[in-house]
């Protein structure tokens, strides 16, 4: 069984969380149970993978929950990556799934969840077409920079239309999130170089566009999808499906928590913007992976009493108990 859990990789896109949360409650710990089952052997003779034909893409799979419930699975043909994708009544599941196609980005080696229906529906709007004086919002870069992006390639001519804030707004569905906010920071203005630093954006050679072990590895794959390393992990996906955020993180919140400094950081952003959840993690980051010795200690300290008590509640929901110990939280005048 060791063996097993060396060997394959289960992951969870995040969309999934959103569709655990939604499903009935008994059904909720239906998918719990399988889950555990599926993550100890993905291959066992219990889970019946079914392929639909009707499916865009030839890599995705149903497996049954109970009589009523089905889950979406990334089964691809080589290697050993099992992702779950989505959970919904049988038809609900089947009709998210028809048009989605899971790819992964030939210059960020990304994986992206793509919906073809969207690529299809992307031209801009007839009749809604701005004054001829008013050229392609992003003709002054070139492919390969809308590509390093992550624009996918198969949007590059939609891109290419879009004139006007609208057309773009009208255009996000198609895209990944974290592609549509570089399009919308350098349609207000941003230089490519400024938006490339904001979203971390590193280069990627040699991107093999079926290896999806490998995409899941890199940091611009995680803020979506998330490999589930053990029952705990599992557990508390599931246990709070909404609070993403203590498992996905931008590449750019990624890359504070993990480096090494070499002195006093200061880390500005307006409100909203994810500082706190950026301490959080370090905080979790160095409790855990660098000051781990039992007599090690962590001050993390915050303006009010309210706001450290919730620090405090939500660093014990991302760190294990031991880890915990180490770190104090306490609000200033304390």
């Amino acid at each position: 069984m060791t063996a097993l859990k060396q060997t394959f990789r289960v992951a969870i896109y995040d969309e999934f969380l959103d569709a655990f949360a939604r499903i009935p409650r008994a059904q909720q710990k239906k998918v719990n149970k399988f889950l555990r089952k599926f993550r100890e052997d993905p291959t066992a003779s219990s889970i019946n993978y079914e392929r639909i034909h009707s499916f865009k893409d030839p890599n995705q799979r149903t497996v049954r929950i109970d009589d009523a419930y089905r889950a979406i699975v990334l089964k691809p043909e080589e290697g050993n990556v099992y992702v779950m994708l989505w959970v919904d009544h049988h038809d609900d599941a089947i009709g998210w799934a028809q048009n989605k196609q899971v790819t992964i980005h030939p210059e960020t080696g990304a994986m992206q969840v793509l919906s073809a229906e969207y690529v299809e529906a992307a031209a801009p709007t007839p009749g809604a077409e701005p004054e001829p004086e008013a050229g392609p919002l992003f003709e002054a870069l070139r492919d390969r920079e809308l590509l390093r992006l992550g624009v996918p390639e198969v949007l590059l001519p939609r891109v290419r239309e879009v004139r006007t804030a609208g057309q773009l707004a009208a255009l996000q569905p198609a895209l990944p999130d974290e592609v549509f906010e570089a399009l919308f920071f350098l349609s207000e203005g941003e230089s490519l170089e400024v938006v490339e630093q904001a979203m971390a954006i590193t280069a990627v050679s040699n991107v093999d566009p079926e290896d999806f072990q490998a995409a899941l590895e890199r940091d611009a794959s995680k803020r979506r999808f998330a490999v589930v390393e053990n029952d705990e992990a599992l557990e508390a996906m599931l246990d709070a499906p909404l609070e993403k955020w203590r498992i996905f993180l931008h590449p750019s919140q990624r890359k504070l928590v993990h480096r090494s400094w070499s002195g006093p950081v200061r880390v500005l952003g307006g409100a909203g913007t994810g500082k706190t959840v950026v301490a959080m993690h370090r905080a979790a980051y160095l409790a855990e992976k660098v000051f781990s010795a039992d007599e090690d200690r962590i001050l993390f300290t915050t303006f009010t009493r309210n706001l450290a008590a919730d620090i405090e509640a939500n660093l014990a929901k991302l760190c294990a108990p031991q880890a915990m110990k180490r770190i104090e939280v306490v609000h200033l005048d304390k």
